[in-house]
């Protein structure tokens, strides 16, 4: 019986640690990345506004579901290993930046990501920026701590790498 109140203890104290954690790290973070790819800016921009195509190429992407425009905004709402989650398109400069947002209050997460494409002699370079904003404390702690503020955006760059053919051993800077 101690050794069991000792663990439930020690539990207990890990909760509590994580929580006030979380509670001390901002709601908000900024993460960039970037990756080179032997594309054009017209062939990115083509593929990361085709949302109906994201399954295709996104692993974590299981379907798309494209809905009606609101105040006059592109809206898509993704199904995959997150969970659905429903976007919108803030900016779309073709061939040059995409800002889509997360649109849907009740997630315990939001922000925004910018794709911004950066053309030279060979191909271009993919940076993308994300404002994020993690609600919930425990939340925050994962976020920080377990997943990292990047893997989202380092498994999109890596994923459209492998759309496009091109070695997955580009390196992801930060911008």
């Amino acid at each position: 019986m101690r050794i069991l109140l000792i663990v439930l203890g020690i539990l207990l104290g890990l909760v509590v640690i994580v929580v006030g954690v979380g509670y001390a790290l901002p709601v908000k973070h900024k993460a960039v990345r970037q990756a080179r790819y032997h594309q054009s800016p017209s062939a990115i921009f083509a593929t990361i506004t085709d949302v109906e195509r994201f399954p295709s190429w996104r692993e974590s992407v299981k379907s798309v579901e494209v809905l009606p425009d609101s105040a006059g905004k592109k809206r898509f709402r993704e199904k995959g290993s997150d969970g659905a989650i429903l976007y919108e398109v803030v900016k779309a400069s073709a061939n040059n930046q995409l800002v889509t947002r997360i649109a849907d209050p009740s997630l315990p997460f939001g922000g925004t990501w910018t794709y911004d494409i950066l053309p030279d002699s060979a191909g271009s370079t993919l940076r993308i920026t994300e404002d994020g904003e993690v609600y919930n404390p425990v939340f925050r702690f994962v976020s920080r701590f377990v997943m990292g503020h990047t893997r989202t955006i380092d498994r999109y760059l890596s994923d459209l790498a492998k759309k496009f053919g091109e070695s997955s051993s580009f390196v992801i800077q930060p911008g």
